[in-house]
């Protein structure tokens, strides 16, 4: 079956990638691995702008998020979490469901975080330790200002930083150094143009100070752990090899077109998507501040169900979009251009959605 995926995730996969999946299974505590590990970590490393320690976990991108949670805080601590849709609730609940104090601030569905506002909830409590923060929320269709929010959470208060980049890496700028996110976790299946089954994490000098003080319960996601193995060429556990070699195959065709200019190319795909939809006389969901360009929500007309028009979409042109989740249900659509995606892919999309709005 064929059909064009334009969910939030898994993003489709170039056949080079898939191809690389076939590769025959090798020793994971040999030296091929070893020579595999570090050039996928390394090139990783420049996708996301660091020279800090960056993990492979198997799982999706949530265990990075557990990963994030367990390695830096201990039960008690207080975190303040940015709540700007379904994902930066999920965020939230790890770090309580772990022992953390957690302090939710919730911003309207549509917006971003605002960071005239985390700065006086910090200013109310010096017993904040770190602040979790979803970079770009796909339940809402926004990316939050990351580079703002962490000069306010670095840069005046020095508290830890800790990033859900699942839906934003290889596709958003992100400067992990430059702006100063101790973890930023994300994971293989969305702009890093893999299947699902792999996680990446990575880790600040900040984040193994606050590591050494931990006291959350890890065994599978313990960065010691990860690092001791690290330096023998291995993972601790064994790897999802099928995956690692097609993120391998993923990163170095993303150093190939170039990070920057991946990061240009999905700016083209968001300003090409919210143009296309207000040319179909539809509203964006978010405010257009803070509208991705990895994703795109699009308010549904009034006498259409949501959910109706994903299926038709689905059944009639093999065009598979997301719906709303929560309160939105069939109220948004959710129209993904992360990863492999390009012009030509848009325009299908929006014309398939034309179609069926105007029969609608």
């Amino acid at each position: 079956m064929t059909n064009d995926l334009r969910i939030p995730g898994p993003t489709p996969c170039p056949d080079d990638i898939l191809e690389s999946m076939a590769t025959p299974m090798i020793n994971h505590r040999g030296p091929e691995f070893a020579e595999l590990i570090e050039r996928v970590t390394e090139n990783a490393k420049l996708v996301l702008n660091t020279k800090n320690n960056l993990f492979f976990f198997t799982s999706s991108g949530t265990g990075s998020l557990e990963a994030a949670v367990v390695n830096t805080l201990s039960p008690g601590d207080k975190v303040l979490s940015l709540i700007t849709g379904f994902f930066g609730e999920r965020f939230a609940k790890i770090a309580e469901l772990y022992g953390a104090e957690v302090e939710r601030v919730e911003f309207p569905l549509g917006e971003g975080a605002d960071p005239d506002i985390i700065r006086d909830r910090l200013n109310a409590d010096p017993a904040f330790k770190a602040v979790l923060v979803t970079h770009n929320d796909t339940s809402t269709g926004i990316a939050n200002h990351l580079p703002e929010i962490a000069k306010v959470v670095k840069q005046e208060f020095g508290l830890l930083l800790l990033v859900d980049a699942i839906s934003s890496a290889a596709c958003l700028p992100i400067y992990t150094d430059i702006w100063g996110c101790d973890v930023v976790a994300t994971a293989s299946q969305k702009g890093f143009m893999s299947p699902p089954g792999i996680s990446l994490m990575t880790f600040s000098e900040q984040a193994w100070e606050s590591y050494h003080k931990s006291t959350m319960p890890k065994f599978y996601f313990d960065v010691k752990q990860a690092l001791n193995f690290f330096e023998k060429g291995q993972t601790p556990w064994t790897p999802c090899l099928s995956v690692l070699f097609a993120l391998d195959t993923a990163v170095t065709r993303i150093l190939a077109e170039g990070v920057e200019e991946v990061f240009r190319r999905h700016e083209r795909l968001g300003e090409q998507t919210r143009s296309g939809v207000l040319e179909l006389g539809l509203e964006l969901f978010p405010n257009a501040r803070y509208a991705s360009n990895a994703i795109t929500a699009v308010n549904v007309p009034g006498n259409i169900d949501g959910e109706s028009l994903v299926e038709t979409l689905r059944v009639e042109h093999d065009m598979i979009i997301g719906g709303g989740q929560g309160s939105l249900k069939g109220k948004i659509i959710r129209i993904g251009h992360m990863g492999y995606c390009f012009e030509e892919d848009v325009d299908r999309c929006l014309k398939a959605v034309s179609v069926v709005i105007g029969a609608s």
